[in-house]
């Protein structure tokens, strides 16, 4: 989970943007200009889970969202839990562009439980996105592969299945399990432990962490539409962690394996013109 409600810039420019379009007109439909006209949406929730990956403390964070796309085409069905992209290929149906995230970190200062443990700092990714609808905005299968742009925080690649079912005209509910992998060097980073570090934390052991299978899962959400500029949505994301990241004594000695995320979004429409 990535928390990113302190101090976060992100979320800021989430909330300044929120308050300067309400004093943008609506969305007008204006024919002549439609080709030079867009529909993005900003949002921002609030998440209750665990503090970080493997924690067994729960704690209150944040995320920002964002999307695009031109004035006239269909608004796409997501789940809470993609990360941000932008289509640029369609090649038989498979949808192909890239993708932005935010990854969480930790800290002993935050977790005295993480005391004498190498401090993880939070971190962007970026990476390629592929989705597939094998019925049309029902069923979606998608995958996302990502590496940190920085500090050497290594490679996830994360899939996805998802079943979307509108209720009347307001209610949008969506559903699917969720399988996520890493490479070496995200599990040595994030659930390794050096013998230094065994001995200044004094409650775990050594353990070196290798790349696979990172965590199983299941995210569910309802959406409910406002009006055609805001909605809201409420959502569950639980995930297991499995392999060495569930056997690492951060996981297994001072933390959960299990990680249940709630969390609450808040998203506005609005058009634009270049």
């Amino acid at each position: 989970m990535v928390s990113f409600w302190k101090a976060s810039p992100a979320i800021a420019a989430v909330s300044l943007g929120l308050t300067l379009i309400d004093a943008h007109p609506g969305m007008s439909q204006d024919a002549t200009s439609a080709k030079s006209q867009w529909i993005v949406t900003l949002g921002g929730s609030a998440e209750y889970g665990p503090s970080s990956e493997g924690s067994k403390h729960l704690s209150v964070s944040g995320m920002p969202s964002f999307d695009v796309r031109r004035l006239g085409d269909a608004a796409e069905y997501s789940a809470p839990d993609d990360n941000i992209d932008y289509g640029l290929f369609d090649i038989g149906g498979v949808e192909i562009g890239p993708v932005v995230g935010l990854r969480g970190g930790r800290s002993p200062l935050d977790d005295s439980d993480l005391h004498g443990l190498r401090r993880v700092h939070w971190n962007f990714d970026a990476g390629v996105y592929m989705q597939y609808w094998p019925i049309e905005d029902r069923l979606r299968v998608r995958a996302e592969t990502r590496h940190a742009l920085w500090g050497g925080d290594g490679l996830l690649a994360d899939l996805y299945l998802d079943w979307f079912q509108p209720l009347g005209d307001r209610w949008l509910l969506s559903a699917g399990p969720r399988l996520s992998l890493a490479n070496s060097t995200y599990m040595r980073n994030n659930f390794g432990v050096s013998a230094t570090e065994a001995a200044s934390n004094g409650r775990v052991d050594a353990f070196g962490a290798s790349g696979g299978v990172k965590s199983i899962g299941f995210t569910a959400a309802a959406t409910y539409t406002l009006s055609p500029a805001w909605s809201v949505q409420v959502y569950d994301k639980y995930s297991r962690l499995v392999g060495d990241a569930a056997d690492s004594p951060i996981t297994s000695k001072i933390g959960s394996a299990d990680q249940n995320v709630i969390g609450f979004a808040l998203n506005r429409s609005f058009q634009i013109g270049f």
